[in-house]
């Protein structure tokens, strides 16, 4: 048995095709390496021993070079002054499986961007060779077949049977359905012709041969002497035949006589051809060095002029590329296999019958929808009809004010609103209201609307009731215009149950992508869980992130749910237990290096990519880097901030507010403040059964002056507090920074399928309390776009007092004080500054023009040097901006 330390490897797993990191046409090639010493092993039963050694000599160097890469495991712990010796030792394990994690990936993948690239070849595409090539993912099928409207729904027509060349070890089904000629053509002269579809669309038939191409190739790429061999292919195995069988040739083995070691053979050889003239061929000397070893080892010893002239020189790839001929010649001589817009399904038969499903990969699907079943859309305009992406993506900014958004709610009808509509009227709100980023909830595509997006069918799919591929590429691409990123809410915490259009049962096991038994199934959402152990079920899942940032740049992800990944009870238990609640048995510690090596990959393709986790149990380390020990994450999202206020609003009395516990739960963990997403209600407070502020504050007290001012007030000093106390990022759910007074409630059976509160009141921006809570938003988005507020680092928090209901603190030259006291008003309160300036946002109006300049006192209070003394009214909260006065 014979194995090249250079091995090359074949199967229908569609990642192992791939060409050179410089070129990469979309076609199978071969990457060659430039180790010229190649290892010839001769005994497979050294084999297990050589790998033994390999591994012990690998684990011997793997702690140096994690010292030298600045490598540790347990970095943020030290950083933290943690020291908890389990946890510790935890982290230790979970890095060593890491390394063996991409170990085993990068054996079937040849680098990270090829494992996170699996929709280049999964799924449905247009080869060059006129055909249409597609790959799926069924291991437990043993035959599989495209049907469709293009074949008649014939599960025959198109098909692969297993070890026929369409169904390799992985369980990967390969199937080609090739575009058929049309009536009078003729086959084509060059089996494997090409068709350049898109960028030379309009290009036809040149009329030039592939023979004269090539002839031409090798008259004008072959430096003279180099194509001897390539036109005289027998002359060297003529001479060795002659050799060996001619008429001088020896005729028995004492004629043939003993023959010389190869070393000898060679410098006989140097010798004889010592006055050879010179010669463009290459200077290719071989060496045997694998004397009394059980192997050989051959040096591949070549003149540096000509190595370098070999590297330097280009393949004549350009000769084969001139053989492609255009899409116009193309539609000339076939009908496509698949055309634009055709309707499929992928058919399996399976050892409990056969069964139809949406393919995994699908890029456009129609859902179950009135009866119908659901089905694939092949989704491949042409280059005139296509999308052409106009803008760039904006610079990624030092803080990140987040405009949360449901494309389908955003219109002011009682109808599913559709991009377009978002596009037109929704991005320039979020421009004008001083956002820098939009987030995106429900894009990929789920069956059931009610479920808000959160329980996905097909992760590779816009979702068909809000618009085509287009449509969504034009919405990225217009907020990119408007200066906005957009970030997707993406859910792979959990899956769809749904078989059909779903992956549930997806090639008729149970364990196909998912955890097989009670494992398989969300303890409470009925939902199904990934096996993110998997190598296969990591590829899609990774390929998923990519495709998003790849198809339609998107510019980051919120992570939906991750104690759902990261806990087998999926966050549904008490923690009392310290740092064992997050390495005990209930961890996935599939899911922890799944997220950690997602965070890897991602930040290493696109560097600018943010990811910002939401995770309820505040996983140790979900903002420290990787190298530390830590999962990745840019941000995360403080989810106790708006528990904690609806928790007041609805059940505690104003006059019992805690100031301190405001104060440290708008704070949240220290260590990472700067962090931190905070925000006072996001869609969970409209959507998910409850209620929004507005609707809790000043719902129904409209004719009611005082009970409006009080809600106006809360609402403000709530938002603004939770604004400037927190991190650099801040997010706000769609018509809630105007008060929006109506939950959402989406179409269901028990509103007998109603969308009267499925959208969002547009209208009531014109005027009234609406337009005063548009015009605060408005500015205090501006207090950060020309201030930058978020990004002047943590603010120090000097004065919390919750007998008074006063909270004071600084951020930058900024003093921000609340009083929270329903009635209790101050005349000089003594606050610790610096010096003051000026103050905005008085309250109710009960500060005068002369009163908004105040000077400090020589007074120490709170641990500053100096003290302003203000009046606060109660329920108000004031800004100052803080300067130094020079004295003379």
């Amino acid at each position: 048995m014979v194995s090249l330390s250079n091995q090359t490897s074949f199967s229908f797993y569609p990642n192992n095709l791939f060409v050179s990191d410089k070129t990469r046409l979309g076609i199978p090639g071969i990457n060659f390496p430039r180790k010229i010493k190649v290892k010839v092993t001769c005994f497979a039963a050294d084999q297990p021993r050589q790998q033994k050694q390999q591994q012990k000599k690998k684990k011997s160097q793997s702690t140096n070079s994690d010292a030298e890469s600045g490598v540790d495991p347990v970095g943020f712990l030290t950083k933290l002054g943690i020291a908890d010796r389990i946890f510790a030792q935890f982290l230790r394990e979970r890095h060593k499986a890491l390394k063996d994690l991409k170990d085993e990936l990068l054996k079937r993948h040849f680098d990270l961007r090829d494992l996170a690239s699996g929709f280049e070849l999964l799924g449905m595409h247009r080869h060059m060779e006129h055909r249409v090539d597609f790959i799926d993912w069924g291991p437990g099928a043993r035959y599989g077949a495209i049907i469709g409207d293009f074949n008649g729904w014939s599960p025959t027509e198109n098909s692969a049977r297993e070890g026929l060349f369409g169904h390799d070890d992985f369980g990967y089904w390969f199937i080609i359905l090739e575009d058929k000629l049309r009536e009078g053509e003729e086959p084509e002269e060059l089996y494997f012709q090409q068709y350049n579809y898109v960028d030379d669309y309009d290009k036809g038939d040149s009329g030039v041969t592939a023979e004269e191409v090539f002839q031409r190739a090798n008259d004008e790429y072959w430096e003279p002497g180099e194509d001897r061999f390539i036109k005289n292919r027998y002359e060297v195995p003529a001479k060795l035949y002659e050799q060996l069988f001619g008429p001088n040739s020896p005729q028995t083995l004492e004629d043939l006589g003993e023959i010389p070691d190869a070393e000898t053979r060679y410098k006989q050889y140097k010798e004889e051809h010592k006055n050879d003239p010179p010669s463009n061929l290459p200077p290719c000397d071989i060496i045997d060095d694998g004397r009394g070893k059980p192997y050989d080892i051959y040096n591949v010893v070549t003149s540096p002029e000509w190595t370098k002239k070999f590297y330097e020189k280009s393949p004549p790839i350009p000769y084969w590329l001139e053989t492609r001929k255009g899409r116009k010649a193309w539609l000339e001589k076939y009908i496509p296999a698949v055309p634009h817009g055709s309707k499929y399904r992928l058919y399996f038969n399976t050892p409990d019958g056969p069964l139809e499903r949406v393919p995994a990969w699908a890029t456009y699907v129609q859902p179950e929808d009135e009866g119908k079943q659901a089905y694939a859309i092949h989704w491949e305009p042409s280059p005139e009809s296509a999308y052409k992406w106009k803008h760039s993506k904006p610079d990624k900014p030092k803080s990140l004010r987040i405009y949360e958004c449901h494309v389908g709610i955003s219109g002011s009808e009682a109808k599913i609103s559709s991009f377009e509509d978002f596009t037109k009227k929704v991005l320039p709100h979020v421009k004008r209201a001083g956002y820098n980023a939009i987030q995106l909830i429900g894009i990929p595509e789920h069956k059931d609307y009610y479920t808000v997006g959160y329980r996905v069918t097909n992760f590779f799919a816009v979702s068909s009731r809000y618009g085509t591929p287009d449509d969504f590429k034009r919405l990225v691409d217009e907020a990119h215009g408007l200066g906005l990123l957009v970030f997707l809410d993406i859910v792979q915490s959990y899956a769809a149950a749904d078989q059909m259009v779903g992956l549930s049962l997806f090639d008729g096991s149970n364990d196909c992508y998912f955890h097989h038994g009670k494992r398989g199934h969300h303890k409470h959402w009925g939902t199904r869980m990934f096996k993110y152990g998997d190598l296969d079920v990591f590829h899609f899942l990774i390929s998923n992130l990519n495709w998003w940032i790849t198809e339609y740049q998107v510019d980051g992800y919120q992570f939906h749910s991750l104690a759902s990944m990261i806990y087998t009870h999926n966050g549904f238990a008490p923690f009392n237990s310290g740092f064992d609640d997050y390495c005990n048995q209930y961890v996935d510690r599939d899911g922890l290096m799944y997220l950690i090596l997602a965070n890897e990959i991602l930040h290493d393709l696109h560097p600018d990519i943010i990811t910002i986790a939401e995770d309820a149990t505040y996983y140790p380390g979900l903002c420290e880097p990787v190298s530390q020990g830590g999962l990745g994450f840019d941000y995360y999202v403080n989810l106790s901030a708006t528990e904690m206020w609806v928790s007041l609003l609805d059940s505690v009395p104003d006059s019992e507010w805690s100031m301190s516990k405001i104060v440290s739960t708008l704070v949240a963990n220290k260590e990472y403040a700067d962090k931190m997403l905070s925000y006072a209600e996001s869609h969970n407070q409209s959507i998910s059964g409850g209620r929004s502020f507005a609707e809790i504050l000043f719902g129904g007290v409209q004719n009611e002056i005082k009970l409006l001012d009080r809600g106006v007030s809360l609402h403000k000093m709530i938002r603004l507090l939770t604004f400037t106390i927190g991190g650099r990022a801040y997010l706000n759910f769609m018509g809630n920074e105007f008060g929006h007074p109506e939950r959402v409630e989406f179409p269901t059976q028990s509103n007998k399928f109603s969308f009267s509160l499925a959208n969002r009141r547009w209208d009531l921006l014109e005027s009234g309390i609406h337009h005063q809570l548009f015009s605060f938003d408005k500015d205090l988005m501006d207090l950060d776009k020309s201030k930058g507020i978020l990004s002047r680092g943590l603010p120090s928090i000097h004065h919390v007092n919750d007998a008074n209901m006063v909270i004071s603190f600084s951020r930058g030259p900024f003093l921000f004080i609340f009083n929270f006291h329903p009635s209790n008003s101050y005349e000089k309160y003594g606050v610790g500054v610096e010096e003051a300036d000026e103050a905005k946002y008085g309250g109710q109006g009960l500060l005068k023009e002369d009163q908004y300049l105040q000077r400090s006192i020589s007074k120490r209070i709170d641990g500053q040097r100096n003290c302003l003394e203000v009046f606060l009214p109660s329920r108000t909260a004031q800004v100052y901006k803080l300067t130094r006065i020079l004295r003379i």
